[in-house]
């Protein structure tokens, strides 16, 4: 990359860069959801050992939104106009500071359906990432109108989202389903309008791969916390250990299956919005999971539905993978063991044995996937 640091002129990168990986400032940025995902399984975890799962699962289903979002929004303009000159730099950094603000308000997201802090964050990152999006548009002609239509796009939904904040309670689960759907439409229209934006495959694929172990890690706290746990109370420390030894056989079975499958990110647009958005659900999934560790921690002690809190969010994840790596499409096993997985997860998800019909059912799983593999990894 040439220029000064202070200022690059800002232009698409090659999508067929050779050796593109994600920068420090890429994964100074991905540190700040570590702070953010977090805050969303603990609470998740919260609402289902308060017997509120229900409630507590559309909540996350919301604020897990608005995280992966805030990423996605990141990651894919970073893919392509990353000049990491001063100016990017800075407004970068005004948007992990977006972050934090967003972090901070999960908790009375949950608790109060109280989005007001979340909007803030928001708008913090949104202003940001439209300054990145007219700067392309001005140094990068051939890109200019693809630019304009996403800073756009991202005001006019940004906009929507402050309103919602002095909407009725009545309305507000249709007003962000809306919302929702507006927000993963302008990269569409954006896209479809204005000429498709040059993605690096390459790129993109280590990018996701990345927030998924960020995911992946609340598996870890999990185990982490049940070994404490079991310190702390010597007469259920049998109990903990064996939720610690679980949860970290599905950390590395998860990781196991998506990496099983790891490859470029697709170049088409149908492709990179599929894979996108079919993201949220493995990446949600996960962290639902890790708040299901949680619950089996507390479970040991408690009378608290511990087993459809892990079984659920995974039977998502390996439906999820099982679909976007074009399951369907499979030979006999790539068919059929995914959704079979899947399905015992869930038939077992409300008896006793539940958190390890649902360990034995992934460690299954990866055995005969990696066994029938025969040099060619096969869909979940």
């Amino acid at each position: 990359m040439t220029g000064s640091i202070l200022h690059r002129r800002m232009r698409a990168h090659d999508p067929d860069e050779p050796h593109r990986a994600a920068t420090p400032l890429e994964l100074l940025f991905d540190l700040a959801f570590v702070v953010a995902v977090g805050f969303v399984v603990e609470q998740l975890a919260h609402a289902v050992e308060e017997g509120h799962a229900g409630l507590g699962a559309g909540r996350f289903l919301m604020v897990f939104f608005a995280i992966w979002w805030a990423w996605v929004n990141f990651s894919h303009f970073g893919s392509v106009y990353d000049t990491d000159d001063a100016l990017y730099r800075v407004l970068t950094m005004v948007q992990i500071g977006g972050v934090l603000v967003l972090a901070a308000g999960v908790e009375p997201a949950f608790t109060e359906a109280d989005f007001t802090v979340i909007v803030i964050g928001y708008v913090i990152m949104r202003i940001a990432m439209v300054c990145q999006w007219l700067r392309a548009a001005v140094e990068y002609p051939e890109g200019r109108r693809s630019s304009l239509f996403f800073a756009g796009g991202i005001l006019i939904v940004q906009a929507g989202w402050i309103g919602r904040l002095f909407l009725p309670d009545s309305l507000a689960i249709a007003s962000f389903i809306v919302l929702a759907v507006l927000e993963i439409a302008v990269p569409v229209v954006a896209e479809s309008a204005g000429g498709t934006t040059q993605w690096h495959p390459g790129h993109l694929a280590e990018r996701y791969s990345l927030f998924i172990i960020i995911v992946l890690g609340e598996q870890v706290v999990g185990s982490t916390n049940a070994l404490v746990e079991g310190f702390k109370e010597p007469h259920h420390l049998t109990d903990l250990i064996g939720v610690a030894v679980g949860g970290l056989v599905v950390f590395m079975a998860l990781w196991w299956l998506y990496f099983d499958r790891f490859e470029e990110h697709p170049r088409t647009l149908r492709g990179t919005l599929t894979w996108a958005y079919g993201h949220y659900f493995l990446l949600g999934a996960i962290a639902a999971a890790g708040a299901g560790v949680e619950v089996a921690i507390v479970a040991v002690s408690k009378d608290v539905p511990a087993g459809p809190a892990l079984a659920i969010p995974v039977a998502v994840y390996l439906i999820g993978l099982w679909l976007l790596y074009g399951g369907p499409k499979a030979n006999l096993v790539g068919k059929i063991a995914g959704p079979l997985a899947a399905v015992l997860i869930l038939a077992g998800a409300f008896t006793p044995a539940a958190f390890w019909v649902t360990v034995a059912v992934l460690v299954i799983l990866v055995a005969v996937k990696t066994v029938s593999a025969r040099g060619a990894s096969e869909p979940a």
